[in-house]
């Protein structure tokens, strides 16, 4: 029996292949996982914007979950873009079914060129199920935003916000701040809010670049991997940071828009 870990990503497909499934398929590879993955939309989309998608129904969902999880044991579950109430009414129930344990929650509402990929019911319905399923949740600011129903436009905001989404469910609650407070220092810097009332700082080289698309399902795929690992949250928090850092310090700027960042093949921290 090999002990390869074994990872499962649920998101939609973005066929120019920098975010989603394709992404996050890197990420569980950079660290010597082996990828499994099922696909809840089919978006039209490349570095320029997201020009449409085609939702997969609940039934689509599960019999490709439920194909996975028969044949593997998952060791960690991320979930990406799930786009409609019923796709995530169905997740959550096979999640819980499964007794799925390491389940890492990126909350996607809007992608990098500002196409909305979830409606506001259906996204009361994510919190409501998921949030109380997942070991950890991993939006940034904007999704932190809808998320909490606060405005966020200091760090007492992003606690505030992290707060209310632990309230809600979340076992933990990583806010992805990026440059958005920081860059001035020249750090990128995000916030674990943990379950024991904890708050862990991550800071990284902030790199001014529009390399940028697919970091979220980067980062919160690497956690899901090295969770799979074994490694702590924050230990998986940080490996991941230092992750995307260098696959955007490395990007190859493909494309017309926002270049996909480079993802090694394998990786290791120096």
């Amino acid at each position: 029996m090999s002990d390869q870990k074994v990872c499962l990503t649920i998101a939609g497909l973005d066929p120019s292949g920098g975010a989603g499934i394709i992404a996050d398929i890197k990420a569980f590879s950079a660290f010597g996982c082996f990828a499994t993955a099922a696909v809840s939309s089919l978006t039209f989309q490349n570095t320029t914007g997201v020009f449409g998608a085609v939702h997969q129904d609940a039934s689509t969902i599960r019999g490709q979950i439920e194909a996975v999880m028969d044949d593997f044991d998952v060791a960690a579950v991320k979930t990406g873009m799930l786009p409609t109430r019923e796709v995530i009414e169905e997740t959550a129930r096979i999640m819980s079914e499964r007794g799925v344990k390491t389940l890492v929650v990126d909350p996607v509402v809007r992608s990098t060129s500002g196409y909305d990929l979830i409606d506001d019911a259906a996204l009361r319905v994510l919190i409501e199920k998921l949030f109380p399923l997942s070991l950890v949740v991993t939006p940034n600011i904007q999704e932190a935003e809808r998320n909490s129903g606060i405005s966020i436009s200091t760090p007492a905001d992003i606690e505030s916000a992290a707060r209310t989404m632990l309230s809600m469910g979340a076992a933990n609650v990583l806010m992805k701040g990026g440059h958005s407070f920081d860059s001035e220092n020249g750090k990128a810097r995000d916030h674990l809010f943990d379950s024991e009332g904890r708050v862990h700082v991550f800071d990284a080289e902030y790199i001014d670049t529009t390399a940028t698309h697919g970091t979220g399902c980067t980062l919160a795929a690497a956690i899901a991997a090295n969770l799979a690992l074994g490694k702590s949250l924050s230990d998986a928090v940080r490996t991941a940071k230092d992750l995307v850092t260098e696959a955007i310090r490395t990007s190859r700027h493909l494309g017309r828009g926002h270049s996909p960042i480079n993802i090694p093949s394998n990786f290791t921290i120096s």
